[in-house]
Formats: structure tokens, C-alpha cells, sequence
């Protein structure tokens, strides 16, 4: 049964809001409208979900061990990755606007990312597991409209951009099913996951979404 609600949790969060980004970009003068809205709902739902629900049900099963390092820790590797994935676009000198092989692949190892964050919420409870997933959902729609935009603005046919992308949010299946596989060990040190996870929301919404906002 919660194999059943992590993939079908996991499929809207991420074809979901796929789809959703989808039909907001055909009405662009809805989306530039409710813009910063959509961002600000976004980061406060991962804000929210870090503090509200991901570290009191670590610090739950924490038995007393520290679970700000792994968020610290979860934190600085996301802002590690994307560092690197951005110098590694500026040291083959693709200009100005990101590649679409850049764009694309970055996007998968962020699902990938959301795909195990949602499975270990589910391995937690059926509650976090939901709170966890609308989270996700609320922040992809403005980051897959940022990416269909790239796709898009490299050339791509609305089709070929929608495929693509399409191809790259199924990672996020993949990765949750990898991490409900792996359900022994991340139940045995499941407030570091779950602090990792937050750390992970955390970064999102301080780098991505609220230098948006402003």
C-alpha cells in the first residue's frame, strides 16, 4: 500500500506539475500575473514542510542524536551540485543561455532528488508522505515553466520541449523507487534522511524561489 501512494504521489508531483507548467505557459499572461505568487506559495510550502514537519519527525526518531548536521549537510551538497553543474556550463562556453543537454540533466537529478525526499516522507507516514509531495508539487511548477522556457527559447518545438521534459520528471519516479528498495536502511538512520530532506527544502526555497521574489 505505500509503495501504491509513494508512485502515485510521486507521479503528481512531478508529471503533475509538469503538466501544470504545461498549460500556464500557454497562457503567459496568466503566468507573468501569478508569477511571484506561485514562488512565494512555493518556498513558504518548503519552508514550512522543513521546519514544521520534517525536523520535528527527525528529532522524533532521533533518540537524541544531532540532526543539524545532516541538514547542514544536506544543505551544502545541493549548493554544492549546483555550483558545479553551473561551472561546468560556463567552462565549455555555452553563452548566455544554458544548454538544453545542461538544462535537461539538471533537471533529472533534481527529480531524482524529489522522487526519494517523497518516498522517505512515505516510509515516515502517510501524512508527511502527502505534505511532502504537495511541496514538491508546489515548487516544481515555476522551476519546470523556467525550464520549458530554456527548452523552448534553444529552438525546441513545444512537443520536443514537452517530451523532453517529460523524460526528465519520470526520474523522479526512479529515485523514489530506489529509496523504497532500499526501505531497511533508511528506516535504521531515518531522521538523517529525513534531516537531509530538509536541509534539501530548505536550500530550494533560501536560493532558488525567494531570490525570485525579490
Amino acid at each position: 500500500m505505500i509503495l501504491a501512494y509513494i508512485i502515485v504521489f510521486t507521479l503528481i508531483g512531478s508529471v503533475g506539475s509538469l503538466v501544470s507548467s504545461y498549460f500556464l505557459l500557454l497562457k503567459q499572461k496568466i503566468t507573468e500575473s501569478f508569477s511571484n505568487m506561485l514562488i512565494s506559495f512555493a518556498a513558504g510550502a518548503l519552508i514550512s514542510t522543513a521546519f514544521l514537519d520534517l525536523f520535528p519527525e527527525a528529532l522524533e526518531v532521533a533518540n537524541g542524536a544531532n540532526i543539524f548536521i545532516p541538514a547542514l549537510l544536506g544543505f551544502l551538497s545541493f549548493f554544492i551540485a549546483e555550483r558545479y553543474i553551473r561551472l561546468f556550463h560556463y567552462h565549455h562556453g555555452h553563452g548566455e543561455k544554458p544548454s538544453t543537454l545542461l538544462v535537461l540533466v539538471g533537471d533529472g537529478i533534481h527529480n531524482f532528488v524529489d522522487g526519494v525526499t517523497i518516498a522517505i516522507a512515505f516510509l515516515t507516514s502517510v501524512p508527511l508522505g502527502i505534505t511532502t509531495s504537495i511541496a514538491v508539487a508546489t515548487h516544481e511548477i515555476p522551476q519546470e515553466i523556467a525550464d520549458m522556457g530554456v527548452l523552448l527559447a534553444n529552438g525546441l518545438s513545444r512537443t520536443r520541449a514537452t517530451v523532453f521534459n517529460f523524460l526528465s520528471a519520470m526520474t523522479a519516479l526512479l529515485g523514489a523507487l530506489i529509496a523504497f528498495t532500499s526501505a531497511t536502511l533508511i528506516e535504521n538512520y531515518l531522521y538523517f534522511f529525513l534531516a537531509i530532506a530538509a536541509g534539501h527544502f530548505i536550500y530550494i526555497a533560501a536560493s532558488d524561489l525567494i531570490p525570485e521574489i525579490h
